[in-house]
């Protein structure tokens, strides 16, 4: 029988099943966009971005429960690799902790060990509020809480594709998820070129000789398809931000204004 734990783990059982992640970029803090958009339906993920989104830490839980609301698994990004903003994340009730720029092995065995209870990990104890997006109490979750979450690692640098083998066979890494705009400034590659293209295929096939999930961040829903048809498992096809400006644009032109705002996102 399924626990109610992992029966809601929305993105972690699709990516059991060999089905899709589709998912899309929360840069807004406070659970009314995200509510918004996740009620839309098509969804299995949704990124919280605490790196670069104007989100912190004591917006987590109820982004997380927001999301969970519509059967979608809450995925926080940390602004960078330490253990006590995995812990932060974990403990708000995420269903899987982004952690950016993993250039080596070693710090691939770090973030898990941060992402799993003792004996595996050094996660510390304290759940009080880590079950609620699961639907299950405090006192369910710590037993299946490392066999449920997800561990991500950003593969988003030169050292970082020159380690990726290894890295991707990091027992406890479930996801290598490509940033594609960090892999071109760290490369100092012009983006879409040669060289960044090799290295995005590089990463999609050391993740799937590992028996890892390969994910790509994606500015919009045509190079999400693109990317699926390349062979990834799991893409974002927009940001909350780079939707609403595209969308005001679109209204501006129709009374004949036009904006200076241009973005990647």
């Amino acid at each position: 029988m399924v626990s109610t734990m992992r029966a809601n783990a929305t993105l972690k059982n699709a990516l059991t099943n060999k089905e899709k992640g589709v998912g899309f970029w929360l840069t807004f803090p406070g659970p009314t966009v995200v509510r918004s958009l996740v009620s839309l339906g098509g969804f299995n993920w949704c990124l919280i971005d605490g790196e670069h989104g104007q989100i912190g830490d004591t917006d987590y839980f109820e982004l997380a429960n927001a999301c969970r609301q519509y059967g979608v698994s809450p995925i926080v990004r940390i602004p960078n690799a330490e253990e006590y903003m995995i812990k932060r994340a974990l403990d708000s009730g995420a269903h899987g902790v982004m952690t950016p720029m993993c250039h080596t092995a070693e710090d691939a065995r770090k973030i898990v060990s941060w992402n799993k209870y003792p004996p595996t990990g050094t996660r510390g104890y304290g759940p009080m509020f880590s079950g609620h997006s699961f639907g299950v109490a405090e006192n369910d979750y710590p037993a299946e809480a490392d066999a449920t979450l997800l561990v991500i690692v950003q593969i988003e640098s030169r050292s970082g594709v020159e380690n990726v083998e290894e890295i991707a066979k990091v027992d406890g890494i479930d996801v290598l998820f490509i940033g594609p705009y960090d892999l071109s400034k760290q490369m100092n590659v012009p983006f879409g070129g040669e060289e960044h293209q090799a290295a995005i295929a590089r990463t999609l096939a050391a993740a799937h000789a590992a028996g890892k999930t390969a994910a790509i961040f994606c500015a919009n829903g045509e190079q999400a398809a693109q990317r699926l048809e390349q062979g990834f498992d799991m893409v974002s096809i927009a940001t909350d931000v780079g939707v609403i400006t595209q969308a005001m644009q679109a209204e501006l032109a129709k009374v004949g204004q036009s904006s200076n705002h241009k973005s990647s996102y």
